[in-house]
């Protein structure tokens, strides 16, 4: 390979290659994956086993056109944990599959009347700036600790952690453009192998996890309960990953370079994302929905074969049953987790920008200035709405805000009402 060439969508890797590949991909989603079903208090194995299942769906639904790993949903946190402690984690279960099911009821009605109203809804100066929020609305985790954060803006904050985070960070950027061959494809993976041998070397690291941990493992089967009050409840979070699972699919077609929406279609992505919710609530799993961590490797690394991603989903799968390797996975300190997502969620971030550029977006148009503008200002000043038991705010909220002012700004304009006419 040359020096940042592309492996392509549908291309095959040889196994030495694939193996490190997969891994890249597996540590980028792992924090945050397993961060939802501690906050549910449900064991993560049942969440990495159906993380794995609803990934190798998706690649499959899809034709294999549309590389994206399926992780652990955080729209769903709020409403969740209002069900879960009024009725039980079952009726959330219950909730979780409903919702899935009216997803790729969804999903149908799209496949119907087809994808262009999303530029009536999202037209490209409000797609942009809420492609770009993606990345930005998440700025503040990489840096506040946690298991998918360093500790810099922590009280708790050590030299040992400012130690840890700048060298993983520096060997991300660094090698992203100086390393060759096939060094260039997994700089990622060497970031965090480096800063775990220095958290490792500075006595940051506990061995005793994985070696208390069983050889072999059982995930947590639950079966779930439906009630009409929980499923209510949960609904309006379909707003929020419907809007969310269009912005990564724009996202990484503008990586990919192909448009993902027409080719393998909204629809058949849209459906596989619900169907992996539904599967998962259905065994006692969260909700899964594409990740912006694994599109972020893939804008750093130009490596956007499925079949890299289908190994990632493998791994996850047998870490579900494999005691010390999830153990082990879950010994990387925060610091290493959040210097590789400060970067991966900056180049999301960019990836917005770039569809601005892209689409040629006029702002001598005042429509266009004020969509970006106030599309920006929702999502970053940390205002937020509250209806029905979910809290909508950051990206989420820009986009209903951007949906809302496009549609007036459309009926303006048909009408001959507005003075860009």
């Amino acid at each position: 390979m040359k020096q940042k060439s592309i492996i392509g969508v549908n291309e095959k890797v040889p196994l030495s290659m694939l193996l490190p590949l997969s891994l890249q991909h597996t540590f980028a989603m792992f924090g945050a994956s397993v961060l939802v079903p501690i906050i549910f208090n449900v064991n993560p194995g049942i969440v990495l086993l159906m993380n794995g299942i609803g990934t190798l769906l998706f690649i499959l639904i899809t034709k294999g056109k549309a590389p994206a790993y399926l992780g652990s949903s955080f729209a769903f946190l709020g409403v969740g944990q209002i069900i879960l402690n009024t009725m039980g984690y079952r009726y959330a279960l219950g909730a979780f599959v409903t919702t899935g099911f009216l997803g790729c009821i969804l999903a149908y009605i799209i496949y119907k009347f087809k994808t262009k109203w999303i530029d009536i809804v999202l037209p490209p100066a409000a797609m942009g700036a809420v492609v770009s929020l993606i990345g930005l609305e998440l700025a503040q985790t990489t840096v506040k600790g946690g298991k998918i954060g360093a500790n810099i803006l922590t009280e708790t904050c050590s030299r040992e952690d400012v130690v840890v985070f700048l060298v993983t960070i520096s060997v991300a950027i660094l090698g992203s453009v100086v390393f060759r061959k096939f060094l260039a494809t997994i700089p990622i993976l060497i970031a965090i192998i480096t800063g775990y041998i220095v958290a490792f070397s500075l006595g940051m690291v506990d061995f005793s996890p994985v070696v208390n941990s069983k050889l072999f493992t059982i995930p947590n089967f639950q079966l779930p309960i439906f009630d009409l009050k929980a499923s209510l409840i949960m609904l309006p979070a379909l707003l929020v990953i419907t809007a969310e699972h269009i912005s990564h699919q724009v996202v990484t077609s503008n990586i990919v370079q192909r448009d993902l929406l027409k080719d393998p279609g909204l629809h058949r992505s849209i459906f596989a994302d619900n169907f992996s919710t539904m599967l998962s609530g259905l065994v006692g799993g969260v909700p899964t929905t594409t990740y912006g961590e694994n599109i972020g490797v893939m804008a750093v690394t130009k490596v956007y074969s499925v079949y890299v991603i289908a190994g990632a989903a493998v791994i996850s799968i047998c870490m579900a049953f494999i005691g010390p390797l999830s153990m082990f996975i879950q010994t990387i300190p925060g610091d290493v987790i959040g210097a590789v997502t400060f970067l991966l969620y900056g180049m999301i971030g960019s990836s917005g920008i770039r569809l601005l550029v892209d689409k040629k977006v006029d702002y001598s148009q005042s429509q266009n200035l004020i969509l970006t503008s106030v599309v920006f200002i929702t999502g970053l000043s940390g205002v937020s709405i509250g209806f029905f038991g979910i809290k909508l705010q950051g990206m989420v909220l820009a986009s209903v805000v951007a949906v809302v002012i496009s549609l007036i700004f459309h009926f303006l304009n048909k009408f001959g009402l507005s003075n860009n006419n």
